[in-house]
């Protein structure tokens, strides 16, 4: 049952991931991409492939299934491994200097991690776009889940921030799975900071508010870091806890780091919903997800 919902969380991952990378190429004209978000047309590519979020997710996911926890040199093994299978996965600045790295040395990560940014390491979103399916794999325990999701996040971003986020995002994937999403519950198993913060203010945006009113105010991923990404994520998902599609559309009405922001959401709401309800033509163009069913 662990592994089936994980892998539930996984295909909603990948899915909003697809979803949200075939916006990208209308962001050149913003007015056209808002009428068109707004309409609920989806651009006319045949296939929708998915980007870094989900390649590193299956390295989660990888790890999870041999070992049923977080070993952090394997994980790092399994990082290097699937960017070496196709570094042109959309990777960030950081992880096109981390992987090739680790794929050398994985047992070296901590000390390749830290040296990143200066030496505080990563604060980016790239921890908590992936960690949704362990969330969901360690749904009956809260705990583990956080523990666990700190040590996946550890492995590639070294700052607080970037821990918190995965911890947050793990939390709301687990919540889902358990039908208990709610932003305060999320913020309270948070560590302090910044993201935490985000989520505190996502608490007090009403679900009526305008999804683009909403991401101005709790940030869209445009920065790329953890702060500016999970609270509208989050916000999102617990907007439409129980409609995948609809999750989504909002989401993409946020803009900013679109496949990533989807890509959280989600894997939160899917944790719960699985792909019901999504139109098959979405499930036809998407790319397929190694190891998993939709």
């Amino acid at each position: 049952m662990t592994r089936t919902i994980a892998r539930r969380s996984l295909e909603g991952l990948a899915l909003g991931d697809a979803f949200g990378e075939r916006w990208f190429p209308l962001f050149r004209e913003p007015r056209q991409a808002y009428d068109e978000v707004r309409a609920r047309r989806m651009p006319e590519e045949p296939e929708w492939h998915w980007t870094d979020d989900t390649a590193m997710a299956l390295g989660v996911c990888r790890v999870l299934d041999e070992f049923g926890e977080i070993r952090q040199p394997e994980l790092a093994q399994a990082f290097a491994l699937g960017y070496d299978a196709d570094p042109a996965r959309g990777y960030g600045h950081g992880m096109h200097l981390l992987l090739p790295r680790l794929l050398q040395e994985p047992e070296r990560w901590a000390e390749f991690a830290r040296e990143l940014f200066g030496g505080e390491g990563s604060l980016g979103n790239g921890a908590a776009m992936r960690v949704a399916p362990l969330g969901a794999w360690f749904h009956t325990d809260l705990s583990r889940a956080v523990e666990q999701a700190a040590r996946s996040a550890e492995v590639t971003h070294a700052h607080p921030e970037g821990v918190a986020g995965a911890v947050a995002v793990a939390v709301a994937a687990a919540l889902s799975a358990r039908d208990e999403l709610t932003l305060d519950a999320v913020a309270a198993l948070t560590p302090d900071s910044a993201v935490r913060e985000g989520l505190a203010r996502a608490a007090e945006v009403p679900f009526s508010t305008e999804p683009w009113k909403a991401s101005d105010v709790l940030g869209n991923g445009q920065r790329i870091r953890a702060d500016d990404t999970v609270p509208f994520a989050v916000w999102s998902a617990a907007r439409h806890p129980d409609d995948l599609v609809s999750a989504l559309w909002t989401t993409a009405e946020g803009f900013g780091d679109v496949d990533t922001t989807c890509a959280i959401t989600g894997g939160i709401v899917a944790a719960r919903t699985g792909v019901s309800g999504v139109p098959e033509e979405w499930l036809r163009r998407r790319e397929a997800v190694p190891g998993a069913t939709a």
